[in-house]
Formats: C-alpha cells, structure tokens, sequence
C-alpha cells in the first residue's frame, strides 16, 4: 500500500481510537510506519489527512452520483431506485457511522472538521440528485416543488432515522433486502407526491 494510503488509514484508526483533537500527527506517523518527514511530505496538516480521507469515501460515492437523465417516468423510477439503493450501501457502512460519529463528537471543538466533511461528503450526493431533479422538472416529468426541496425528500423517505439509529447502536447496517424495500418505498412515494406535469 503507497504511504499516502498508509497513513490515511492509520489516521482514521486513530482519529476513531482517540478522538480528533486526541490524534497528533506523531501517533499518525507511527501507526502508518512513516517518519513525521515523510508524513508532511504528502500532508501539510492534520486536518488535510481527515479532508483526504472525507473525500476518499466521497470518490466511492460519486460512482453513483452520475444520474442518466431519464427519458419517461419509468425510466425516472428506475433511475432513483438505483441511486437509494447504492446510496444507503455506501452511507450505511459501519466505518461511515463511526466517522460521522467522530465529527459530532468532535464539532464543539473542531468545526472546520464538521463543515469538511459536509462539503465534501455529504454535499455532493444532495446537490447532484438536486440537479436530477431540476433536469426532470424540466423535461415534465415531475411537477411541483423546487428540486433542492424534492431531494431534500428523498433523503428523508430513504433514511428516515436510520442514521441516528446506526450512530446510537440501536440498529445494525441493513440487509441488501433491507436496502432494497427502503429504496423501493421512498422512490414509490416520491413519485407518488410529484406526479408528471
């Protein structure tokens, strides 16, 4: 594994293990077998390991964030059916949950680190099922609110409180079969609320 990947992992290890604030570039360096040189030589800082990190996961996730505009309400279905679907595997992920547990702990002291990984993983997946949605409304096959509203509904027909239930322990990830009757309900409810024009 190239150094730089090295000491990304070893980073989140011990940001999960200590805490943010509780990690220093030493500990990084020393579980990632590098010397604090070589450490600063792919990264200026602490924060610039996290925001690598944040935007590693976020590349996985952009795999599905290339949404084909659809052609008829069918294919608009079949479209956001995909979307939740990979969606909820990659945000349901127990290393997700343990880093977004580790930015809530952390944001009273840190909220750089808060809005880093909202811009860098969690905007993307918004603002790209938002532009789907301006784009559909566009072609007429959706009516209604404005798109940031009706991706703003997705989300929440998609994880209801799940996030919170995976950070509290109090649910375990979903099944592929659970996924797929979270995926189907909430594309079946959208385009129930906004029909075609």
């Amino acid at each position: 594994m190239p150094a730089r990947d090295r000491i990304c992992y070893a980073a989140f290890g011990a940001f999960l293990e200590y805490g943010y604030e509780g990690t220093s570039t030493l500990k990084i360096a020393t579980r990632a077998k590098v010397s604090k040189r070589e450490l600063y030589a792919h990264f200026r800082n602490k924060h610039e390991i996290f925001s690598a990190g944040v935007a590693a996961r976020a590349r996985r996730m952009s795999q599905s964030l290339d949404l084909p505009q659809a052609k008829d309400r069918p294919s608009l279905a079949a479209t956001l059916l995909a979307f939740g679907r990979s969606f909820l595997r990659e945000v349901t992920q127990p290393e997700v949950t343990a880093v977004i547990r580790l930015v809530v702990a952390d944001a009273s002291r840190s909220s750089e680190l808060a809005e880093t990984f909202y811009k860098i993983g969690r905007e993307p997946p918004r603002l790209a099922l938002a532009s789907f949605f301006e784009w559909a409304r566009e072609a007429n096959l959706v009516a209604g609110a404005d798109s940031e509203r009706m991706a703003g509904q997705y989300f929440s027909l998609l994880m209801g409180d799940l996030q919170m239930q995976l950070m509290l322990r109090v649910a375990d990830p979903p099944s592929e079969a659970e996924i797929e009757r979270r995926a189907r309900a909430a594309t079946a409810a959208l385009m129930s609320l906004y029909p075609a024009e």
